[in-house]
């Protein structure tokens, strides 16, 4: 199973994800759920990158990516794009859950 865990601030803005296992649908590196949930995780970290021009600290590597980022700093429209870059990578696993079922995928909130 893959477990997608959500740090949220006390504004509920995402402040990290931890993405861990694969979901076991299908041969590893083969199943698409897997894959969705990496392609939007990856696409998130590379347009911090070069989007929102910051650079995340994460790690990518078989059966795992997660990402932490900081909201510190005045630029109020960098802030949104943190924001709704992370939150993106959030609504794009739960509808994953939603679309697959929990058995597949799980998404955990942590304050």
């Amino acid at each position: 199973m893959l477990t997608a865990r959500f740090k949220l601030d006390p504004e509920d803005r995402v402040v990290s994800f931890h993405l861990e296992g694969h979901a076991g649908d299908a041969v590893k590196g083969e199943n698409i759920i897997c894959a969705a949930a990496s392609a939007i995780a990856q696409t998130a970290i590379g347009s911090l990158q070069d989007i929102a021009r910051i650079e995340p600290d994460y790690q990518a590597e078989d059966g795992l990516i997660c990402c932490r980022v900081s909201y510190d700093g005045d630029d109020q429209d960098q802030l949104i794009q943190i924001a709704s870059l992370m939150g993106s990578v959030r609504i794009g696993c739960m509808q994953l859950e939603d679309s697959y079922g929990s058995h597949y995928i799980t998404c955990i909130d942590e304050s």
